[in-house]
């Protein structure tokens, strides 16, 4: 974890994003996690992952928008998403992921729920899914109480929750009663002791404990993950319960584990692969260097090579 600490902290300086930027030592790296600028070089993506037997969900980078014309914008691109989806060979295999962030929930929860309503009545009509993230520790209550309210009037969407919040037991047995899909992660944003567990055993436990739990109760729920101790912590127990492979999925993210995703699809598991695209990669980008520190190591020793 304090590995992942200090990519995070150092990441979030104005001189090392100018240096990631900028620097061909990682545009590599950034193709193999970033599906593209636009919304066509996703689709191209999603739509040979599917053909290969996957599921996938898009998702257009960006955060925290600052102006209503940026959220309305972000608002525009998700209906686009979903419209571009119904017309491609990938449209039974493929939903969407939003952030409320980005549909300006700083700006206000009315705002925000408004325009995420907004999208939803698109993917209604059009017949898909519409996932909301969950952001940092700050946006965790809102975002559960925005989900509360629009859950009544649409039964198309879900969120997530990250297991290293100290909160999240509580989370799970919220959409458990409510029956909305969820997708557990175990959470990549910087977080103080005094919300979430500093320590990645804990992390680990509590992502099996909810897991196991979700898989016996919750509605189809959704784990995101390639850790392979806890997927086959998931699998055993799902096989032991009798729990059948149709009732929930696994989710990776794009680029990683390629192998595992094949190995999981080919024994019969739903998996989705995320597909992340848009110019707004940069915060996504260094969460997933935190995750795997070694990618940050190899970048840093190239450098200092070069």
């Amino acid at each position: 974890m304090l590995a992942r600490s200090l990519i995070l902290r150092t990441s979030a300086m104005k001189p090392v994003e100018k240096l990631v930027r900028n620097s061909f030592m990682f545009r590599g790296l950034v193709k193999r996690f970033i599906a593209g600028d636009n919304l066509d070089q996703a689709l191209v993506v999603a739509e040979d992952l599917v053909a290969r037997g996957f599921h996938t969900s898009l998702d257009y980078l960006g955060e925290n928008t600052k102006t209503e014309a940026e959220a309305l914008a972000a608002k525009a691109t998700y209906i686009q998403m979903l419209q571009r989806i119904a017309a491609s060979p990938c449209a039974p295999r493929t939903n969407i992921s939003i952030k409320l962030t980005q549909c300006g929930l700083d700006l206000g929860d009315d705002y925000a729920v408004e325009n995420y309503r907004e999208v939803l009545r698109e993917a209604e009509k059009l017949g898909n899914f519409v996932r909301v993230d969950m952001e940092a520790s700050d946006y965790t209550e809102r975002t559960i109480q925005i989900m509360g309210r629009v859950w009544e009037d649409h039964k198309n969407t879900g969120t997530v929750l990250q297991t290293y919040l100290y909160r999240t037991p509580d989370d799970v047995e919220l959409m458990i009663r409510l029956g909305m899909r969820t997708r557990l992660v175990k959470g990549a944003y910087l977080e103080p002791a005094t919300v979430a567990h500093p320590e990645k055993s804990k992390v680990d436990d509590a992502y099996i404990t909810l897991g196991k739990r979700m898989l016996e109760a919750a509605n189809y729920p959704a784990f995101a993950t390639q850790d392979e101790k806890i997927i086959s912590a998931l699998t055993v127990h799902a096989q032991e319960q009798g729990i059948s492979q149709d009732k929930f999925e696994f989710q990776m993210l794009y680029g990683i584990r390629r192998d595992l995703q094949d190995r999981l699809k080919d024994q019969g598991y739903n998996v989705r692969v995320y597909i992340p695209f848009g110019d707004m990669w940069y915060p996504y980008f260094t969460r997933r260097l935190a995750e795997r520190p070694a990618n940050a190591l190899f970048i840093a020793k190239s450098l200092f090579k070069g």
